[in-house]
């Protein structure tokens, strides 16, 4: 750039130098015509040209450094004006405008305008290993991948002529991009968004298998096939679809990611809708139709009638009882079913299998009468009882009282088990309400037509618990016998809360009979009777004020129970369970406690911890008051013989009186300290002064203004 600046300076330099005449005549050497340029005597030569070079290179640089002046406007005459252009018009063609313009056209249209993301039509020129070179009429020719060809059946050829996409008209490597799976996917998804408005069938191939269901080629595009629409029917092996071409219907299309979801199961639906309508069209209730089983589950079957489904239940399958449809049916079963109901708006349809044969009840013998001996199986069982099959379809009930003699209640579900087979009596028969009572203890003799003699009062037996509720335990003693041993008859000693807590279901006990109701068939039980009350004996040792030794079982915020020697139990208040530290006796703590209270027809021993303590500090107390009251009473005897004794007073005397006084103010003290109890005997000395006489009376004044006296001395 800076090379052609310097070229034009120096020209402009050059003109600006050389006279005016020097530059026409240059001019005029400029646009001399060939023939005269042909001549070697006005050409320059080499070194000339040089020289030339070099001086105007130094003009330049001398114009550079000028200063710039202001333009002067001036009209400059050259000899271009005076050329004459048509001087030589050799080899040249003129054209008329017309033709100019046809010519223009055709020359524009040598130049192919593209852009990116177009759809253009191609040429194959030839074919590489790997690459085909296509011709879209554009400056530069492209390549595409041949692996973009493997769909065209014989594969690609020379000169075949196909639909590409511009993918980039010059990449970093300035080649231009094309590619024909662009092109083909874009026109694939153009055609399916005009498919799923219009609701057009399409015909698609089964690719591979995917995750949740198949993938299918429409138009050259990959589209979902979920497993749920590939049939009406449940697909469980989707690899037989693979490779299969099968007509489908676009059902959703999602324009942000270009994916398309296709359904087989929305042709067939359509096919059978149709079939649905004219069968419901035909139903009547009662007519027997042909179906196959489609489905089984919990509560009954499904049954495919041609292009509708109908509902087998469960309690429609058989007269008898069935725990779940399989036991009877089948899949892909083919059966006749009869229509019980159907609804036009819902298309819902309910069938019946065992209405196509009699009912059991109406077949039923002469022979079956009441009294008469049965065998049955258990089939269901509820809180009042359980019923037998006695026939498929004929049931009884046994009633929670039919079952055994014993008056104690039973729990069905304990003594039943399903399938279980048992002979009963008929007890009563309806054939009109299709009802049957049966009994299971009348097979045999009633036990308690002869209680008295089995069970005498007073006997003693063993027995199993069968039962156990929070007031009693109910005992089997034999079958069809068995009575209740209340709570309270369980221990002499021990009081429960629960009878659990003394035995369980299942364990044998030893009991007594206390009570025999023939009547009300009740048996009233015990078992501490057994053994002889404990009670006449214990008073003699646990008596009121004993001390026992006793470990806390169980406690509460009323109290505790403490377990007691020979088993015995006693309860001791909270407030009797505090420690001489100021803390309680806790569970499972053994400690020594006083009896406090002993009632033998309660069965109740009350007992105390905290009274040990607390009366050996009481002892403590009147040990230390009887001392002092003790002391007192010498000191007062003192006294009074002293008093009877004085006759007059001495000096001698005043000494021992006033050490007398001394120990009297002391023991005073002492007794103010104490109880209310010590009162008494501090006033002993005022009772003392008042039975002296009036000369002793002296004599103690006198003492006293000796001892205030004696300081001074």
């Amino acid at each position: 750039m800076s090379f052609i600046i310097n070229k034009q300076l120096n020209a402009d330099a050059q003109e600006g130098s050389v006279p005016m005449q020097d530059r026409e005549e240059s001019a005029a050497k400029t646009n001399v015509p060939e023939e005269i340029m042909e001549t070697n005597e006005t050409m320059p030569t080499a070194e000339e040209t040089v020289e030339t070079t070099a001086e105007a290179v130094t003009e330049t640089a001398a114009v550079v450094n000028m200063e710039v002046k202001a333009p002067v406007e001036e009209k400059i005459v050259t000899a271009h004006d005076d050329f004459d252009w048509d001087v030589d018009k050799r080899n040249v063609t003129s054209y008329t405008a017309a033709e100019k313009e046809k010519y223009d056209t055709v020359y524009d249209n040598t130049f192919k305008q593209i852009n990116d993301g177009e759809m253009i039509m191609a040429t194959i020129e030839s074919l590489t290993k790997t690459d085909a070179v296509v011709n879209i009429g554009f400056k530069s020719d492209g390549l595409i991948s041949l692996n973009e060809f493997r769909d065209m059946p014989g594969g690609v050829k020379v000169g075949d002529v196909l639909e590409v996409m511009v993918v980039e008209k010059e990449d970093r490597d300035g080649n231009l991009n094309l590619s024909r799976k662009s092109a083909r996917t874009t026109r694939a998804w153009e055609r399916i968004v005009d498919v799923n408005k219009t609701g057009e069938i399409v015909t698609g191939t089964v690719t591979n298998k995917t995750k949740g269901g198949l993938i299918v080629d429409v138009f050259g595009m990959e589209t979902f096939l979920p497993g749920s629409q590939i049939d009406v029917k449940p697909v469980t092996d989707y690899d037989q679809f693979v490779g299969k071409t099968m007509e489908f219907k676009v059902v959703k299309i999602n324009e942000a990611i270009k994916n398309a979801v296709v359904s087989h199961k929305a042709l067939i639906e359509s096919d059978i809708e149709a079939q649905r309508a004219e069968i419901m069209g035909k139903l009547e209730k009662g007519q027997v139709l042909e179906g196959t089983i489609k489905n089984i589950t919990d509560f009954g079957a499904f049954l495919d009638l041609g292009g509708l489904d109908g509902l087998l239940y469960i309690t429609d399958i058989s007269w008898g009882r069935i725990n779940h449809p399989t036991e009877v049916l089948k899949m892909d079963q083919k059966l006749n079913v009869v229509v019980l109901d159907f609804d036009d708006d819902k298309k819902r349809i309910s069938l019946g299998l065992k209405q196509l044969t009699p009912h059991p009840w109406d077949t039923l013998t002469e022979s079956l009468k009441e009294g008469e001996i049965v065998k049955g199986k258990v089939v269901n069982i509820e809180d009042y009882g359980a019923f037998l099959e006695i026939m498929p379809g004929v049931e009884g009930l046994v009633h929670v009282s039919e079952i055994t003699w014993a008056n104690t209640p039973i729990n069905a579900k304990e003594f039943f088990n399903l399938n279980d087979e048992y002979e009963a009596k008929v007890v009563t028969l309806d054939k009109d309400t299709r009802k049957m009572s049966l009994s299971i203890k009348q097979m045999t003799e009633d036990p308690w037509s002869t209680i008295e003699a089995s069970f005498p009062e007073g006997s003693k037996h063993m027995g199993v618990v069968k039962n156990i509720t929070p007031y009693g335990v109910f005992v089997e003693l034999t079958t069809g016998i068995g009575g209740m041993i209340h709570i309270s008859d369980l221990s002499w000693l021990k009081r429960f809360n629960n009878p659990n807590e003394y035995t369980k279901v299942g364990n044998e006990i030893e009991v007594v009979i206390m009570n025999i109701d023939q009547e009300g068939r009740k048996l009233q039980l015990g078992h501490k009777q057994i053994e002889e009350d404990p009670w006449n004996s214990l008073e003699s040792t646990f008596p009121v004020g004993s001390e026992h030794e006793g470990t806390v079982v169980k406690k509460d915020d009323k109290g505790a129970i403490v377990q007691l020697p020979y088993g015995l139990e006693g309860f001791a208040p909270a407030r009797h369970l505090a420690k001489e530290d100021g803390k309680s006796v806790g569970v499972d703590e053994i400690a020594k406690f006083l009896v406090i209270e002993f009632d033998r027809n309660d069965k109740r021993i009350v007992l105390s911890h905290a009274r040990l303590w607390e009366q050996v500090i009481e002892e403590e107390k009147q040990a230390v008051i009887k001392e002092k009251r003790a002391d007192h009473e010498v000191t007062k005897k003192a006294v009074k013989n002293l008093q009877s004794k004085v006759e007059k007073s001495t000096l001698g005397d005043l000494g021992v009186l006033a050490d007398l006084k001394a120990k009297m103010d002391s023991a005073e003290s002492a007794n103010a300290a104490t109880n209310a109890a010590t009162e008494p005997a501090a006033s002993a000395p005022a009772d003392v002064a008042a039975d002296a006489t009036p000369d002793a009376t002296d004599a103690t004044d006198a003492t006293d203004e000796a001892v205030a006296e004696e300081p001074k001395a």
